[in-house]
């Protein structure tokens, strides 16, 4: 994937360069679990006197391979703080100057956050009752664990992050092996619980086992999400192929409680992550974590729910109050071709007429298939002619020599221009359509053969194009 699993430096820059004095200096400090492992932390709280009862507060947390002073103090000193909010920020366990083993959000790190919560409220000069938690990639995946077990959070925002992380990583039974073996690079295997370590052959080769299935299921709020009640503020990225727009639909919909859902170009590659529009999505942030923390009436609650960046940023957002309305278009890939080893590859064209258009859903690629000899699995990326960077990509496990498989593609906003060629990229691996796009990279063996015939793409795209 090629770049570091956080928002990227641009999107930094843009919280800490304002060219103005930082108003709060952090507190360094230490923070020791129940089992003993030392927590780095800092505590970051607004100038002057607490309010009565105390500055309300936000538990921040950050992504993989990351660390609190990196990501997440530049939030809380230039929107946080003076915004009145106190935010307590801790290296996860592996990263950073704090001890322990990483465990990917599983149990022990809830347990953290239970008593990082307790913490953070027996202090005189923070709220006990006004405290949010604000969190993106692996840190969103904390927020989310944390509060389906139960640590009160009054408010919540949970970003570019996922709810179900066997469909994030294991769609369709196929590993986004590449990508696992990037993620896995992050934390050092000697500093990995060993839960995780029983699992991680088996997701960069696809040969899923009940470990897998098991530390996928301690690790997921789906299946929680219906009873929850806290107003939650979700923030996820149009176009990012490790957690796709599917990953908060989920929760969105699955939410009984207020909800927000901001759809933007931030996120995991291959998001642009524009330097302007942070600033934007912080601000809405606060205004969300105001009303629901402190009662204060701006309207946020009464804002249509569900927000969709444009793309490229140009500063403004469209609104709906209900999911926007989309329509499926098909589009047939004919021929016959035969592939065989793990360079083997089958590339198609067809024009997309009208437009322009833009991606929004969940697309599919019906292809049918014979003669496949020790040929298991099957990706598909999609592009626009002449663009390197794929629309959507998919993968699927195969089950016998012959038939017709339906790869789910990723749920990716994407403009299409007006009259443009698509190109459909058939292969074992993802590095078919390009050396550079490692999300699919195990490959079949060299004897592999199969033939493929017909393809039939049917794309989601929205009903009116809002991206220029």
């Amino acid at each position: 994937m090629g770049r570091r699993v956080a928002l990227l430096a641009a999107v930094l820059a843009a919280l800490t360069c304002t060219g103005s004095a930082l108003a709060v200096t952090p507190t360094q400090l230490t923070i020791a679990a129940s089992d003993g492992t030392q927590l780095a932390c800092s505590l970051v709280e607004p100038d002057g006197t607490p309010p009565s009862g105390g500055w309300p507060a936000l538990m921040l947390f950050h992504g993989l391979g990351g660390t609190h002073q990196e990501f997440l103090e530049p939030v809380a000193v230039q929107y946080l703080a003076p915004a009145g909010y106190a935010t307590l920020e801790c290296d996860a366990r592996a990263h950073g100057l704090s001890g322990g083993l990483f465990g990917l959000d599983g149990p022990r790190d809830v347990q953290d956050t239970r008593e990082l919560f307790t913490w953070l409220t027996s202090r005189p000069e923070i709220s006990d009752t006004q405290i949010g938690a604000y969190g993106y990639s692996l840190g969103g995946g904390a927020v989310w664990n944390a509060t389906v077990a139960g640590v009160p959070f009054k408010a919540i925002a949970p970003s570019i992050t996922w709810t179900n992380l066997k469909t994030a990583l294991v769609p369709q039974l196929l590993s986004k092996s590449g990508l696992v073996q990037y993620l896995a690079a992050l934390v050092p295997p000697s500093r990995w619980d060993p839960e995780l370590l029983a699992g991680k052959d088996a997701l960069t080769t696809s040969e899923l086992t009940s470990a897998v299935a098991t530390l996928a299921a301690t690790r997921s709020s789906a299946s929680k999400l219906r009873s929850i009640t806290t107003p939650t503020f979700l923030i996820q990225g149009r176009h990012d192929f490790l957690f796709d727009i599917d990953q908060a639909l989920a929760a969105y919909k699955a939410l009984k409680g207020p909800k927000r859902l901001y759809l933007g170009d931030v996120g995991h590659a291959p998001a642009p992550n524009p330097s302007a529009e942070p600033p934007v999505l912080y601000a809405e942030l606060v205004q969300w974590f105001d009303h629901f923390l402190r009662g204060i009436p701006n309207g946020i609650q009464t804002k249509p729910s569900i927000e969709l960046a444009h793309d490229p940023w140009d500063g403004k957002t469209t609104s709906y109050t209900t999911l926007p309305a989309t329509k499926t278009i098909s589009l047939a890939l004919p021929g016959v071709t035969a592939m065989s080893g793990a360079t083997g590859k089958v590339q198609r064209s067809v024009r997309f007429t009208g437009g322009p258009h833009e991606t929004f859903g969940d697309s599919t690629v019906s292809v049918s298939y014979s003669g496949a000899k020790s040929w298991d699995r099957l990706v598909a990326v999609l592009t626009i002619a002449g663009n390197s960077t794929p629309i959507s990509v998919g993968g699927t496990k195969l089950t016998g020599p012959s038939g017709t498989v339906t790869i789910d593609l990723l749920n990716e906003a994407v403009r299409i221009p007006a009259g443009k060629r698509l190109t459909l990229y058939l292969s074992s691996t993802s590095l078919a359509q390009n050396p550079s796009n490692g999300l699919y990279v195990a490959a079949v063996d060299p004897g592999a053969q199969i033939t493929i015939g017909r393809a039939t793409l049917r794309l989601s795209v929205l009903t009116k194009a809002v991206s220029r």
